[in-house]
């Protein structure tokens, strides 16, 4: 592992934590030349599959697209970086659970749709926006109708 402030090669490790789920080691080292201090964090990685775009195009997954884009959605809201991940990793286990080496981009950005009015009923608006490309206020009211009737069944 390289020092991010010598870029110099050794170092030791000091401490390491599981986070959780087991699933992200975080690990304290030590720069052995400039004995300066950074956290590393090791993650498994599991092939998923390749995600097949509306045109065709074929993209490998990227969680951190997926995060941004969430981020963006959550702006100004009270969602953490913590709750991003791990709604980031639910659908990562989606896709894990899928058992293809391809799936749809529409099949993941449905799982999303589905999962983030439980995170952030806001946020789930400025995604839908963006997803569903909406031609004009009525489609984005409609959208707004269906969210609201889906918190009144809910309630009932």
């Amino acid at each position: 592992m390289k020092c991010p402030y010598c870029e110099h090669l050794d170092n030791k490790v000091i401490d390491s934590r599981l986070n959780k789920d087991a699933t992200i080691t975080r690990r304290r080292r030590e720069c052995l030349k400039c004995d300066q201090r950074f956290t590393t964090y090791e993650r498994l990685e599991v092939m998923l599959p390749v995600l097949v775009k509306k045109d065709g195009r074929r993209e490998p997954w990227d969680r951190l697209k997926l995060a941004v884009g969430l981020e963006k959605a959550c702006q100004k809201r009270s969602v953490s970086s913590d709750m991003i991940d791990e709604f980031v990793d639910d659908i990562e286990h989606k896709l894990q659970d899928y058992g293809a080496k391809e799936i749809p981009s529409k099949v993941v950005g449905e799982w999303v749709m589905e999962g983030l009015p439980s995170l952030d009923e806001v946020a789930y608006v400025r995604f839908a926006s963006v997803y569903r490309q909406f031609k004009d206020v009525n489609e984005f009211m409609d959208e707004l109708k269906t969210l609201l009737d889906a918190r009144t069944d809910g309630d009932s």
